[in-house]
């Protein structure tokens, strides 16, 4: 077994405790307020930006025949990605040239772009994030909301193409010398990070926004 395989059976089941999570709960059924929604839509853009940051990083430091590969997933979450954000910002209201990061996604943005100094621990940083909602959104898509809304969110995570992009980093992760230890500690600290990114800090004072938002 690889050591991206590896990791991945260590996150399944940490991927799917998220289901139980209002958010995830919320977007799955379709039942999640605008405004939660909305404000997650605002700091996950904040993040992806920092994530586009973390491949550039790591291309910097690639071996010839994966600079490519990192090149094409800074693209592909530019321009692809954030595409999906920009697109869903304009039906949730979300001002997202407006928003600030909220405690989590500092948190998380910090962890990757500081493990990102060494490549491959920066690789199995970020893999969490991009192989949990591959999964996650297939998923989801077994039972798609009814809300068209979160149903596009669905299907971009649950899209064949989207999977091959986490293949591509598992790929660059097998190629690694990184012992499993470290890789172990570096995947389950960005899987915490990934649950405690559902934590939205609802920006709406709606007695009903409240639901999934931090304490």
């Amino acid at each position: 077994m690889g050591l991206a395989a590896h990791l991945e059976k260590l996150g399944r089941p940490l991927v799917e405790a998220q289901l139980t999570h209002p958010t995830v709960a919320g977007i799955a059924d379709g039942t999640l307020p605008e405004a939660v929604f909305r404000s997650w839509l605002e700091q996950d853009y904040l993040y992806l930006l920092d994530y586009v940051r973390v491949f550039s990083r790591l291309a910097w430091q690639a071996p010839a025949d994966h600079l490519g590969d990192l090149v094409d997933l800074a693209h592909a979450t530019y321009h692809e990605e954030l595409s999906l954000h920009r697109g869903l910002a304009a039906e949730f209201g979300a001002d997202l040239d407006g928003a600030t990061k909220g405690p989590a996604c500092v948190a998380y943005t910090s962890f990757l772009l500081d493990s990102a100094a060494d490549y491959a621990e920066g690789l199995v940083a970020l893999y969490p994030c991009m192989w949990g909602y591959s999964t996650l959104g297939g998923i989801l898509a077994q039972n798609p909301p009814a809300d068209p809304r979160y149903r596009r969110w669905v299907d971009t995570y649950a899209d064949p193409d989207f999977a091959a992009l986490a293949r591509r980093c598992a790929q660059m992760i097998d190629e690694t010398t990184l012992d499993s230890e470290r890789a172990e500690e570096l995947f389950r600290a960005a899987m915490a990070h990934e649950h405690a990114f559902w934590d939205v800090p609802v920006r709406s004072a709606s007695p009903q926004a409240n639901l999934g938002s931090m304490p």
